[in-house]
């Protein structure tokens, strides 16, 4: 598709032909939980990325045990081949993925568009909740190849290592702590780290949410310096979710192989003590 460098697409043609292929598991992601409960593609399994894909005591990710209960008892198995989609341009199905990814199942795929573009295009929707049998799911210990920590986005500041900021611009030069209408979940101070790179996840797809081709995408990422001589890439935003599209885009459409995500992100750095912050305000 479009010469990406993995078979990580899916359109909504083909997700049409394939709500009864029981080796497929459809999973909705919505940044909005609530939009599930209102229409969802026929047999798809609803996740609220707050309580379901979070750790409720620490802001972190689930432990591979808990992870994999919770697929084995959504009736998602490690032989599904798991198709994500939501609202948002995709931010928390793009989220999700990296959680697959990152426990090692590498069976995922990601709708090329948001759940307005399967809504827009006049498709099946439903209201009712699929149930499926139980499945055993065995998540395996997390892939820090694709997660950074803030001790080693600090590291990264004295190596060669490319920073992306995906943020709004408002955000990266400190006009805005978070986006409008985030504000309660914004850090103590504005800015950006020292060094990174502004690149907007917006940049990387097209008016209905879909993402550009292949030679746009490193074009894009060319010319902003973040592809060149192969340097590592720790992208970041506000909490993880814009730059886990970022590094679907890096990573997955454009076959860049050491790119992590920084999921503590501005709201982790923002308010961390005795850290360098860059302002352009």
């Amino acid at each position: 598709m479009a010469d990406y460098a993995k078979d990580v697409l899916v359109e909504t043609d083909w997700v049409a032909q394939h709500l009864d292929d029981d080796s497929i598991r459809i999973v909705e992601v919505d940044e909005n939980p609530a939009l599930y409960a209102e229409a969802h593609i026929p047999g798809a399994i609803g996740f609220d990325w707050k309580q379901d894909l979070q750790d409720q005591v620490r802001r972190d990710f689930l432990t591979p045990d808990d992870f994999g209960r919770l697929m084995g008892s959504r009736g998602i198995s490690n032989d599904h081949t798991v198709v994500l989609y939501g609202d948002r341009n995709i931010w928390y199905a793009a989220y999700t993925n990296l959680f697959f990814l990152y426990y090692g199942h590498a069976k995922v795929r990601l709708v090329n568009g948001p759940r307005e573009k399967w809504i827009v295009e006049g498709r099946e929707t439903t209201t009712e909740v699929p149930s499926y049998p139980e499945a055993g799911f065995q998540a395996r210990p997390g892939d820090e190849a694709i997660r950074a920590r803030r001790a080693e986005v600090l590291e990264a500041l004295d190596r060669g290592t490319t920073l992306v900021d995906v943020r709004s611009p408002q955000e990266y030069s400190g006009g805005l702590v978070a986006m409008a209408g985030y504000e309660q979940e914004g850090a103590q101070r504005s800015g950006h780290i020292p060094g990174a790179i502004s690149v907007p996840w917006a940049q990387a797809v097209n008016e209905d949410g879909t993402f550009k081709s292949a030679d746009e995408l490193r074009e894009l990422y060319t010319s902003k310096g973040v592809v060149e001589d192969a340097n590592p890439v720790i992208a970041y935003c506000r909490i993880g979710e814009r730059s886990a599209h970022t590094w679907f885009v890096l990573r997955e459409l454009l076959g860049v192989d050491d790119v992590e995500n920084y999921d503590g992100s501005w709201t982790e750095w923002g308010n961390m003590v005795n850290v360098p912050i860059e302002k352009d305000v």
